[in-house]
């Protein structure tokens, strides 16, 4: 469905330029987006933040909410839960006088400053944007992997965020996928597993020589050529995967406690409509050494224009620069 454009006063399409622009606008809702939040917000900015109404099929808090436990976010020794690690980042935001509306922002006009925004619910301006959109993994639909089957019981995609839980030590797992995050996530999961299976479809792998060559001569992984995974199967937590042969159509079951997907990102830019430079993959280009994009007084941060690290510490990072930029940006450049 096509986004409603709204006007803020009736039909009369000068109105809105005659309204007070919001000094800064942040879209996201994960920790790029709150760390943003925090520091405009102390610098007296009073931002504004559009969370998403389930923006890129996840709730407000993006892919954080979807994990579990959180071990390695500084500050909590004992781990906490991601939706409430979100939770606090949320609170945090509002008690240094953030307005968040839980409305997804459908589309933008960056071709002149003050930039236009239109959701659901309203249209409005800003002198700055900070897009923090971040990026949604790629799952398969697979039999027992849903949300409301095994999902987060024994099922992630992200290694590194969740491969040194207790459950997955010493434990069998199963990476699926063929490139280089595949091949670095089963390297990354043999400090844990007992052994690392990694399921893919074709005969050889996709990953640059270094990292098939990394993984070939690792003798906890174990390749499982032209195979796919067709079911996930446990009571409360992941027992086995079934995969079958492509070659032979053959089917059997691999005892595993974890099932990781390693098959990529969806960076969360098509509401832009190509308005900003992005790589081959969607991924928002940022200037070296800043959060600038090729449109001055629009900033990116978080998963959105990072795809090696993704982590919750990074995004946080970069949302830290980025309010820190549009602060700077709006000194050098006042509304007129």
């Amino acid at each position: 469905m096509r986004p409603r454009h709204l006007s803020l006063a009736g039909d009369d399409p000068h109105v809105l330029a005659k309204t007070m622009a919001e000094k800064v606008v942040i879209i996201g809702s994960g920790p790029a987006a709150h760390t943003a939040a925090i520091y405009a917000a102390r610098a007296e900015l009073k931002p504004v933040l559009f969370e998403g109404f389930m923006a890129g099929g996840v709730a407000a808090g993006g892919q954080l909410t979807t994990t579990t436990d959180v071990e390695n976010f500084p500050g909590f020794p004992q781990g906490i839960q991601g939706p409430e690690l979100c939770q606090r980042f949320r609170d945090q935001s509002e008690r240094f006088g953030t307005r968040i509306h839980t409305e997804t922002v459908n589309s933008v006009d960056l071709s002149r400053r003050p930039f236009r925004y239109v959701t659901d619910e309203r249209e409005g301006e800003a002198e700055v944007l900070i897009i923090a959109t971040g990026a949604t993994a790629k799952r398969l639909d697979i039999p027992g992997a849903g949300d409301d089957e095994l999902w987060q019981k024994g099922i992630s995609a992200c290694a590194v965020c969740d491969g040194a839980l207790p459950l997955f030590r010493n434990q069998p797992l199963v990476v699926i996928g063929g490139g280089d995050s595949a091949v670095e996530e089963a390297t990354f999961l043999t400090k844990y597993g007992s052994r690392v299976y990694i399921v893919h479809r074709r005969d050889e792998l996709r990953a640059s020589k270094i990292m098939q060559k990394r993984a070939l001569d690792n003798n906890k992984i174990e390749m499982m050529w032209s195979h796919v995974v067709v079911a996930a199967s446990g009571a409360e937590e992941l027992e086995s995967v079934r995969v079958k042969d492509v070659k032979s159509d053959e089917e059997r079951d691999v005892a595993a406690k974890g099932l990781f997907f390693a098959i990529g990102h969806t960076p969360n830019t098509e509401f832009l409509d190509g308005q900003l430079t992005c790589d081959e993959q969607g991924y928002l280009i940022t200037k070296p050494d800043s959060t600038q994009t090729s449109v001055p007084g629009v900033f990116a941060a978080g998963d959105v224009q990072d795809k090696k690290w993704r982590q919750a510490i990074t995004a946080a990072g970069t949302g830290c620069m980025a309010a820190l930029e549009a602060e700077h940006f709006l000194a050098a450049n006042p509304s007129t």
